[in-house]
């Protein structure tokens, strides 16, 4: 019998003790989320990947005109502007000797880099930036991310590769039977 009124005792204490999470309401936890288009909106915008002390991240920058892949290459090329810089971002992209091309072709872009990547310095996390850039300004074909397939052209090289951007920012390659 005390057996069973010390285990009362310690479940009634358990309840009234409750989670040990106060009442306190809303807290603030930083800033607003940033980076993703608004569904719906009628403004262009160009979805640019810079990074973060927590990896690729989005950006979204205004623009006249629904972006090309090659105009949102164009702007990434940039750098992060004043704001973006404020708020940490920077870029990885290696500086590239030749022309950067992207075009839009059936739901996909061509990628051409105008060096093999083996001689980009700085490497992934810029080519994540490049490639995610331009799959997320090619909707075409019906085609959204991450299911836009960038084949990616190296100088020197005849055949692409294939990757999407996933919506992390990751580039991952495509396996035959994704396509």
């Amino acid at each position: 019998m005390k057996r069973r009124l010390a285990c009362l005792a310690v479940v009634l204490g358990a309840l009234a003790a409750g989670c040990g999470i106060g009442s306190t309401g809303p807290v603030r936890a930083g800033g607003p989320a940033s980076g993703l288009r608004e569904p719906g909106s009628a403004d262009h915008y160009a979805q640019l990947y810079f990074v973060s002390p927590h990896g690729i991240q989005a950006v979204t920058r205004e623009v006249d005109t629904r972006a090309t892949p090659q105009q949102a290459l164009d702007l990434l090329l940039k750098g992060p502007d004043a704001a973006e810089r404020a708020r940490g971002l920077i870029t990885e992209v290696p500086t590239l000797h030749g022309r950067l091309i992207a075009r839009a072709a059936d739901g996909a872009v061509d990628l051409r880099l105008p060096v093999p990547v083996a001689n980009m310095t700085g490497g992934g996390l810029g080519l994540s930036q490049i490639i995610c850039t331009a799959a997320n300004a090619a909707a075409t074909g019906g085609k959204q991310p991450p299911d836009v397939d960038v084949r990616v052209y190296e100088e020197g090289y005849e055949t692409p590769w294939t990757v999407r951007c996933d919506a992390a920012g990751n580039v991952v390659p495509v396996r035959t039977a994704d396509r």
